[in-house]
């Protein structure tokens, strides 16, 4: 099942999420599947649930269509479960980042190229692993999700205050997306 992508402007996007435990969800499996099918959909290479309106701390992601870049990306598709990034390293470097919640619009964030994480994968197993380059970038990207924060938010003032009118064109719906979305401030009846 496919779930709508929550737009740029829901406060669940703004929320911390919360830890969530085994016995919560004995169908994590199905919910899992159920974001990789929004995923897929919408052309994306990661998922945060917060962005299908679920404020807990569970991301998926495959980093796949990066392989011909970075060969180990090859079936790099992975769950993350109440994360947590222990470290971050290394000399913060550019990429031009997207987001399903914030369509059409794309802009370069600096990110560390190293990162230390723990989390719980979907069988509820343990990880405590360390990420490098693209994988590091996508897996950053999605755990802001979870910590209620948006790749906008690290521009300068001056990108934010150029792409404001786009923004808030997003959160009435005014985008053309061939994906379902919410829209927060979207008019009733359209």
């Amino acid at each position: 099942m496919k779930y709508p992508i929550i737009a740029y402007g829901d406060p669940v996007l703004r929320r911390k999420a919360t830890s969530i435990e085994p016995d919560e969800y004995p169908h994590i499996k199905e919910l899992v599947d159920n974001m990789f099918d929004t995923m897929y959909g919408a052309r994306g290479v990661g998922l945060a649930a917060p962005q299908v309106g679920m404020s807990m701390r569970l991301f998926v992601i495959d980093a796949s269509p990066f392989d011909d870049e970075d060969p180990d990306l090859k079936g790099f598709k992975k769950v993350f479960i109440n994360a947590t990034i222990l470290e971050e390293t290394g000399e913060e470097w550019s990429f031009n980042e997207g987001c399903l919640s914030i369509p059409d619009i794309r802009e370069d964030v600096s990110r560390k190229p190293v990162v230390r994480i723990s989390y719980y994968d979907e069988t509820w197993k343990h990880h405590e692993e360390t990420f490098k380059g693209m994988a590091a970038r996508v897996i950053q990207h999605e755990y802001d999700h979870i910590e209620g924060k948006l790749f906008t938010d690290k521009l300068s003032p001056l990108r934010k205050r150029l792409i404001e009118k786009r923004l808030n064109d997003i959160s009435k719906g005014a985008v053309d997306v061939d994906y379902r979305m919410k829209f927060p401030a979207a008019k009733k009846g359209r």
